[in-house]
């Protein structure tokens, strides 16, 4: 599962990279996003502004209203899901970063491990998108299982990665064929094993359904 990730490309190039009209004009956003933090996104081919995570209504023991949780993470074989489904069939987007973090290590004394596409300055995972009442609009990253160098004692669970040529179908395509797309990267992935303590508060604050 990803809860954390790098995007240190500013809007103009990332509008330019993905042929996409910038929306967002010259937002500001962290280059390390966290779950119910804002995030760039491509959807209906422009460039957006958008909160990691789709709104997850809470109540209190007594049935009081608490903070809605971010669910940032959208499970493949989840997706037909009353949670995800209208979104998967009519609101898919691309989300461009630059790398992903993993924790590592020990409870307590976990760090940050990065993954990144090898050569590669800047890509994009699956995403899907709804507006809100909550965070207004609103995305989450679609995880698959992991595979190759990924898989091995770094975490089960990785973002669907996108080829540049399918980009088109993930979020135009039919939901058969964007599910076709959600399996494992086959491809090599740049591993960057650190000494960074893994943030404690919004970093851990997550959630997957």
């Amino acid at each position: 599962m990803c809860n954390l990730y790098r995007m240190t490309r500013n809007a103009d190039e990332v509008a330019g990279w993905f042929e996409a009209i910038n929306a967002a004009g010259g937002a500001n956003f962290g280059a390390e996003v966290f779950p119910g933090y804002p995030g760039l996104v491509i959807a209906g081919g422009e460039l957006k502004m958008m909160t990691w995570g789709f709104p997850l209504v809470m109540k209190g023991k007594k049935g009081q209203p608490l903070k809605p949780k971010p669910v940032n993470n959208a499970r493949t074989d989840k997706l037909d899901s009353f949670f995800w489904r209208y979104s998967f069939a009519e609101r898919r987007c691309l989300i461009p970063l630059t790398a992903w973090a993993e924790a590592q290590g020990p409870k307590g004394k976990m760090t940050r491990t990065w993954l990144a596409l090898p050569d590669a300055d800047l890509f994009a995972c699956a995403g899907v998108w709804r507006d809100s009442e909550e965070f207004g609009l609103a995305y989450s990253m679609v995880m698959t299982d992991s595979a190759g160098s990924a898989a091995e004692g770094v975490h089960s669970r990785m973002p669907v990665l996108l080829a540049r040529e399918d980009y088109g179908r993930w979020t135009e395509g039919s939901p058969e064929e964007a599910k076709a797309l959600c399996k494992p990267w086959s491809g090599e992935i740049r591993i960057d094993a650190t000494d960074q303590p893994w943030a404690r508060g919004s970093a851990s604050q997550n959630s997957l359904l």
